[in-house]
């Protein structure tokens, strides 16, 4: 199995083409017996009663970063169904789609990395050596703050791949031509070869953490974080059997939807 491929240029030098898409089935197939090992493990632990969604409601997701999470995901698999059928063997005219969904993505992007910066705590996010403990404590592993350890090394994973996506996409996008402008050939054949590459490995690694993300979002015990980025709260139960509150200590959720009148960029969930 071939890591990359080559082509011949015009005066017959071999040049990058890009990564090669065998892997694709390569990600998937190591996917898959990841999601089945987990499965099958926790499936033979005992698992105690799940704790209840009834009781006062704590704000976790402020409406514009739910906003921000869906938006995204929408141009993401735009983007993945767009680069990736054609390649299967699925045609379409999936150019225009794609480019456009990467604006999309991009914005959304932007957004997001201004409003973390200036009206978010970045601190919530970041990996920090007392989060290992949960991996080295076994039993007696300390409860996280707001983010678990596997959700900051997801969150960090898929950050510096979408970076690195995005970052040849718009080098290849100015290779072609839209309503705004002209293609442009500024990049040589090498440089292009190694934007292709680049963006391809960043797409069969996001391929893999997306089935992955998709997956602990389903797992019955961890729905209620998929109600929290629905709705935008978690129970006070919930916070007390997933969550340290003295590592995280929400605010209350506004009546109806969570954090649905959040001033924006000031959303309930800053902390």
């Amino acid at each position: 199995m071939e890591i990359v491929r080559y082509r011949e240029d015009v005066w017959g030098r071999e040049v990058l083409l890009g990564v090669s898409w065998d892997f694709l089935w390569l990600v998937i197939a190591a996917t898959f017996i990841v999601i089945m090992v987990h499965a099958a493990i926790m499936l033979a632990r005992k698992s105690g009663p799940r704790p209840s969604a009834d009781g006062e409601r704590l704000s976790r997701h402020a409406a514009q970063d739910r906003w921000f999470h869906w938006i995204t995901a929408a141009a993401f698999f735009v983007l993945l169904a767009t680069g990736v059928l054609p390649i299967v063997g699925v045609k379409f005219p999936w150019l225009t789609a794609h480019w456009v969904a990467g604006i999309v993505l991009t914005a959304a992007i932007v957004f997001h990395i201004v409003r973390s910066l200036f009206w978010k705590d970045l601190a919530a996010i970041w990996i920090k050596p007392s989060d290992l403990a949960e991996l080295t404590g076994g039993s007696a592993a300390p409860l996280p703050g707001k983010y678990s350890l596997a959700q900051k090394g997801m969150h960090l994973a898929m950050a510096v791949l979408v970076l690195v996506a995005v970052g040849t996409g718009i080098a290849m996008l100015v290779q072609i031509d839209t309503p705004w402008w002209a293609r442009s050939n500024f990049l040589s054949e090498a440089a292009l070869g190694w934007m292709f590459l680049l963006h391809g490995l960043s797409t069969l690694a996001l391929i893999g953490f997306a089935a992955l993300h998709l997956y602990f979002t389903a797992r019955p015990e961890k729905q209620f974080y998929l109600r929290a980025m629905v709705k935008g709260w978690v129970s006070r139960s919930e916070l007390a059997a997933h969550h340290d509150p003295a590592r995280w200590t929400p605010d209350a959720a506004a009546s109806g939807d969570a954090a649905a009148q959040a001033v924006p960029g000031l959303g309930a969930d800053a902390r």
